[in-house]
C-alpha cells in the first residue's frame, strides 16, 4: 500500500504518497509511535541502535556477538530488559538513566533501590542522574560522554529512552495535539468525524504507549462506530519485569497520599518487598518486589474496586491466606 501523508477534513479525504486520495465518512488514526532518538552528536554513528521492536532485537543480538562493551541509555522497563539481555550474552553493560532512580514511573523509591541493587549484583553498572551529552567515535561508536564528565567505553549503544507518538497526520488536519492526538472518552478527536486510538492517542493527558490500553480503546471505538454507547475512562495498567530471577510488579496508584493508607511488608532475607495502597476501603495500588505470585489477584482487586474490609488484615500475605481467613 501507500503511506498516508495528509488529511483534508474539509473534503473528508486522505492523501496518499502516490498522489491518490481516499474518501472517508469517519476516520480512525492508529499511527502508533516511534522510539525517541537522542538529540546529541553521534546518534547516527554505526553501533548506535534503538530498542523498540523485534527487528531492533535482532540487530542488537547481532551486534552483541561482535562487541563487548555496551551502554544502554534509559533505565525504564525496555532499557533494563535490553541491559539484562546483553549481560546474559556476556557483554559488559552500563545503564545510563536521566532520573534519580530506575523505573521511576512504575516503582516507588524503595522498590527502585532494591532493583538497582539486584541489577548491580548481575554485573550491570548503573549511572543515575546521568545525562548523555555526546556519543563519540571515528568509524563507529567508541564512547559515551555524560554531563558530569564521565566517559564510558562503548562499541554498542542501545537507546531505550521512551517513545514519541506519531502525530504528523493529525497536525495536517489541524487536530488538537499535545504530546499525542487529544481524544475524549469516546476516542473522538477535536473533529467529530475523526478518532484516534493506541500509542498516538492522548486521553485525559495520558499517552499510554502500551498494548492493553489500545485494546480497551479499540473496544470503545468499535462500539461507537457501530452505533452503541461506550466510554473510555482510562486504563489501570500493570508493569511486570521478569528477568534473571528479578520479579517486579506494580499497578494502580501506588504512591501514598493524605487520603490513603499503606501496608508494607519487607523480608530482607528473601529480598522481598510488598506495598499495598488502600483508599476508601479498596485497593488502589500495589508494588511487589521478589514475590509476585499474587500479582494477578491484586490487579483484579484494583480494577474491580471491590471492597476489601473482609480481607484487609490478611491480604498482604496473598490470596489463599486472605480468602481462607475471611471464609
Amino acid at each position: 500500500g501507500h503511506n498516508a501523508v495528509s488529511i483534508d477534513p474539509a473534503i473528508r479525504r486522505v492523501r496518499l504518497a502516490g498522489g491518490a486520495t481516499l474518501p472517508y465518512t469517519r476516520l480512525v488514526l492508529a499511527t502508533g509511535s516511534r522510539a525517541i532518538r537522542l538529540n546529541v552528536p553521534g546518534m547516527d554513528l554505526p553501533g548506535v541502535l534503538t530498542f523498540r521492536d523485534l527487528g531492533d532485537v535482532a540487530n542488537i543480538e547481532k551486534a552483541a556477538s561482535k562487541h563487548r562493551n555496551a551502554v544502554v541509555v534509559g533505565g525504564g522497563l525496555l532499557g533494563l530488559e535490553a541491559a539484562y539481555g546483553l549481560a546474559k550474552l556476556g557483554v559488559s553493560v552500563a545503564v545510563v538513566h536521566l532520573m534519580d532512580r530506575l523505573m521511576e514511573r512504575q516503582l516507588d523509591p524503595h522498590a527502585s533501590d532494591l532493583l538497582k541493587q539486584a541489577v548491580g549484583r548481575r554485573g550491570i553498572a548503573v549511572h543515575l542522574n546521568a545525562e548523555t551529552t555526546a556519543i563519540r567515535g571515528k568509524s563507529r561508536v567508541e564512547e559515551v560522554a555524560l554531563r558530569d564528565g564521565t566517559v564510558l567505553p562503548a562499541d554498542l549503544v542501545v537507546v531505550a529512552a521512551g517513545i514519541v507518538p506519531n502525530v504528523g497526520l493529525a497536525r495536517s488536519a489541524d487536530l488538537a495535539v499535545n504530546r499525542g492526538v487529544v481524544v475524549d472518552d469516546t476516542m473522538q478527536t477535536s473533529r467529530a468525524d475523526i478518532y484516534a486510538i493506541g500509542e498516538c492517542a492522548e486521553h485525559r493527558g495520558v499517552c499510554y504507549g502500551l498494548v492493553e490500553p489500545a485494546y480497551e480503546q479499540a473496544d470503545v471505538l468499535a462500539a461507537q462506530l457501530s452505533g452503541r454507547r461506550a466510554h473510555y475512562a482510562g486504563s489501570i495498567v500493570a508493569t511486570n519485569l521478569k528477568v534473571s530471577g528479578v520479579n517486579v510488579f506494580s499497578a494502580g496508584n501506588f504512591l501514598s497520599g493524605a487520603d490513603t493508607e499503606q501496608i508494607l511488608l519487607t523480608d530482607p532475607s528473601l529480598g522481598a518487598y510488598k506495598k499495598l495502597v488502600l483508599k476508601e476501603g479498596r485497593l488502589a495500588g500495589a508494588v511487589l518486589f521478589g514475590d509476585t505470585a499474587d500479582a494477578s489477584w491484586y490487579l483484579d482487586l484494583i480494577r474491580s474496586g471491590a471492597p476489601i474490609a473482609a480481607i484487609r488484615n490478611d491480604m498482604m500475605f496473598g490470596q489463599a491466606i486472605a480468602e481462607r481467613a475471611a471464609a
